[in-house]
């Protein structure tokens, strides 16, 4: 079975911020309560920054799990009620059905 292969890993790292976007709240508070209370700014940017750097962490040590596993060896069809190659190869090049 193939296995698909985006290797883009910037796309994959901002759909994973835009689908933890929650865990950024902490942060957008913080933004928040220095406009109300006057709390430093750089506790937003501490915030942000550890939710940035925490997903992607999480990235780089998933991306390394799945380099680590290797791949699967093909394996013979041991399946006795599905077609053979050969049986496939003979309707596509005869135009005959001859696995009724």
């Amino acid at each position: 079975m193939r296995k698909a292969e985006t290797g883009n890993f910037i796309l994959t790292y901002l759909l994973n911020v835009v689908l933890n976007f929650e865990w950024s709240l902490p942060a957008w508070i913080l933004l928040g309560l220095h406009f109300w209370l006057d709390v430093p700014i750089y506790f937003f940017w501490i915030a942000l920054g550890v939710w940035l750097g925490g997903s992607l962490l999480f990235m780089l040590v998933i991306a390394l799990i799945r380099k680590s596993i290797p791949p699967d060896k093909p394996q013979e069809n041991k399946n006795p009620y599905s077609k053979t190659n050969a049986s496939v190869l003979n309707v596509n090049k005869t135009g005959n059905n001859d696995s009724k």
